[in-house]
Order: structure tokens, then C-alpha cells, then sequence
């Protein structure tokens, strides 16, 4: 059988010396600490370091705390008079840590600073693993975000999955938080303080959410069948970064999707939305991919094509004063089923007033705004022209 290397360990020198500097200043005694091979990666005093401490050997071998009079400490090489005492991880001897002075002195304190290493290295270890489980969810939701089914099989994401605890059969829907960071108090926010506010937002066990790039982060949710309810965390969440982090977040959710595949396209509409939503919307914080399909498929055409089709629809009245008011109108007037009173409520003027608008807009395009066919052609020219400006790039 071929022997297997032991895993790393926790005690690293940098971890060491923080803490034999820690204690030492506490217990007032100078306080060495080895690694598992005796040699020394932690002391108040720095020469020490990278010695051998020739004691440790039989404390690590027999796991047994051993007392040494000057006279003994002669014997050995790199040995003081003290104590030095096995540092037990699991059930692993992992180093030793030894107090310099009189035995009869360092032995009440031994216990209590072998008990104290070991909890900081236990806690120690607890970080890491904790920071280990993190980067694998942050990579899954990266496999998914950038799947490929040309370079990547989905048998291996669902099976980095499972690995995580999440059963890749479960439909997800995807949602995507964007925090932007970079300026004021921004900067100080950590990422985990932001996922933990997330998480007590989408706590669900099969549910996961990670960070996609600083100040992004994605949310794989498992489905329940219910939009509305959905919608409604997604307006706490925003709310929550805002009392608790000072930041104006915005998120884009998406429709279900299943395995590998549905949940990247969900994904994918998540991040169109987050793209569209905002410059259709700016007042808004939440959107939905649902509400936007149509604004999706016309951002989906090549730029080009997108402003020649404005170009060839709305002609002059892109230069009208007035235009902002005018697209408004036409936007809002399909949206609201052709009817009166729910587009004056909407673009909030006179009935009266859209009716000589919408008479204004027949007179300056030479066509029949009345006319859904009409109509309809002059709502995707909008969009066009509203998504192109803002370099809103197409979603492939």
C-alpha cells in the first residue's frame, strides 16, 4: 500500500510564535514552542528558533509532560531548566510547548498554557476548515455561474455538490446580489459579515450562496414553487444591507432551473437581469427576470442591429427636447394595455394630457401610435435605444 504524506498541520511557525509571545507576556515566563519534529518555530527568544530542542523527542514520542533540573537540561542540546509539555490536535501530538525556569515554579502554570495552546490551535483549525468549506462554495457557484458543458462534465459539479451537502437534483433559482463597494464605508465591509447577513435571509439547507467577485454574490435558491414570497426576501435582503452595512444593494432574480445546466441558464438570466433592470428602472431595487424578457431579447441583439432598428423607427425624435417625456410615453403605453387612465396613472399626467401626447407622437412619426402593431414597433425601438446608450452589452 502506498503510504499516504500527513495532512498539514495547524500549527504553523508564524501561528507559534504569535502564540509564545502571547503567553510569555502573560505568564512571565520565556515560552518555546516545536513543531512535531522537536525543532523550535516559536520563542520569545528569536535565536532559539529553528533549533532542536532535543527534550521534546520523548514528550512527543510518549505523549507525557517531563520536568528538567539544570542538571538534566545539561545533558540535552537547546535545553533550558522548565517544562515541556505535548501539544495535543484530535489525537494527534502536533509540536510541544515548554516553560524556562525552576521546575518546582513552571509546573503549576504547565498545564494551563498546554490547555490554552491547544484551544487557540483547536480554534485555529476550526477557521480554516471553516475557510476551506467557504472556498469550495465559492468555487461550486463559480462552476456554475461559468459552465461550460464543452470543457466541464456536470457529473463532476453535481458531484462537488454532494460533496457540499446539497442534493443537485433539487431545482434552484438564482439570485444575484450586487453591493457596490470601493468608496466610503464600503471598503471596511468584510465578505463575511455581508454572506452572514444573506444567509439569515436564505437559511434554508439546501439553499447556498457564496461570493461570484467582490461585491457580487450569488444565492442558489432552492425552489418552492412560489414567486411572490421569493420576491419579498429578496426586499428584506436589500433592505438588511442598507440598516446594517450603510450600502445600496440591488438584486436580480431569475426563474428556476434544474441540474447543472438550468441552474447556469438561471444564472445567466440573473445576470441579464442585473444588467437591464437598473437602466429600464433606476428607482428600483429588486428585479425580476420574468418582468423583463422582452428588454432581454432586444439586449440579446448585436449593438449594431439594435441602433440601426431605433434609428430607422424613432428618426427625429431622439432629438426632440422633449424625447425623455415622449419614450416614456411610448414605453408605458404598451406596458399598460393600451389603456388610458393606467398609463396616465403611471407616467402620473392628465388623462387629457396623454391623449394630446399620444396625438403629438402620431403627428411627429408620421404613424398611428394607436395601433398595437404600431405600437409594439416603436416600444422595442425604445428599448433599443435605451439599453444602447449605456453600453449595456448583449447577453449571449
Amino acid at each position: 500500500m502506498r503510504r499516504q504524506d500527513p495532512p498539514p498541520s495547524v500549527l504553523t511557525p508564524e501561528l507559534a510564535q504569535e502564540i509564545a509571545c502571547d503567553i510569555g507576556r502573560i505568564t512571565g515566563f520565556n515560552v518555546l514552542i516545536t513543531d512535531r519534529s522537536a525543532v523550535v518555530i516559536g520563542c520569545g527568544d528569536r535565536e532559539r528558533l529553528g533549533t532542536v530542542h532535543e527534550a521534546s523527542y520523548d514528550v512527543l514520542r510518549t505523549r507525557k509532560a517531563a520536568t528538567h533540573t539544570a542538571r538534566q537540561a545539561r545533558e540535552f542540546t537547546g535545553v533550558r531548566p522548565g517544562m515541556s509539555l505535548p501539544i495535543i490536535v484530535g489525537a494527534q501530538a502536533v509540536g510541544t510547548v515548554c516553560l524556562t525556569g525552576e521546575p518546582d515554579e513552571v509546573r503549576r502554570f504547565g498545564l494551563v498554557v498546554r490547555r490554552q495552546t491547544e484551544i487557540l490551535l483547536t480554534e485555529a483549525q476550526l477557521l480554516r476548515s471553516r475557510m476551506l468549506h467557504e472556498r469550495a462554495v465559492d468555487d461550486h457557484l463559480r462552476d456554475i455561474a461559468l459552465y461550460d458543458p464543452e470543457a466541464v462534465d456536470a457529473d463532476t459539479v453535481e458531484g462537488r455538490a454532494r460533496e457540499l451537502g446539497l442534493d443537485p437534483s433539487v431545482p434552484r433559482t438564482a439570485v444575484l446580489l450586487d453591493v457596490p463597494l470601493g468608496s466610503g464605508d464600503a471598503v471596511t465591509v468584510s465578505r463575511m459579515s455581508l454572506l452572514r447577513t444573506v444567509r439569515e435571509v436564505f437559511p434554508g439547507g439546501q439553499d447556498v450562496a457564496g461570493e461570484l467577485t467582490a461585491g457580487r454574490y450569488l444565492v442558489l435558491r432552492a425552489a418552492d414553487g412560489r414567486r411572490a414570497p421569493l420576491a419579498a426576501r429578496c426586499e428584506a435582503l436589500v433592505d438588511l444591507v442598507g440598516e446594517r452595512h450603510g450600502l445600496a444593494a440591488r438584486v436580480a432574480l431569475a426563474e428556476p432551473g434544474s441540474g447543472v445546466a438550468g441552474m447556469h441558464a438561471s444564472y445567466q438570466d440573473a445576470a441579464a437581469t442585473l444588467r437591464i433592470g437598473p437602466v429600464l428602472d433606476p428607482g428600483s431595487r429588486v428585479f425580476a427576470a420574468h418582468d423583463l424578457r422582452v428588454p432581454h431579447l432586444v439586449a440579446s441583439a448585436v449593438r449594431h442591429d439594435r441602433t440601426r432598428y431605433a434609428d430607422a423607427l424613432l428618426g427625429e425624435l431622439r432629438s426632440r427636447p422633449d424625447w425623455p417625456d415622449l419614450r416614456a410615453t411610448l414605453v408605458a403605453w404598451p406596458e399598460c394595455g393600451f389603456h388610458l387612465v393606467r398609463t396616465a396613472d403611471r407616467l402620473q399626467i392628465h388623462r387629457n394630457t396623454l391623449v394630446h401626447r399620444l396625438a403629438r407622437l402620431t403627428e411627429l412619426s408620421g404613424q398611428d401610435i394607436r395601433h398595437p402593431k404600431t405600437a409594439m414597433a416603436l416600444y422595442l425601438a425604445c428599448l433599443a435605444d435605451l439599453l444602447t446608450p449605456g453600453g449595456v452589452p448583449g447577453v449571449r
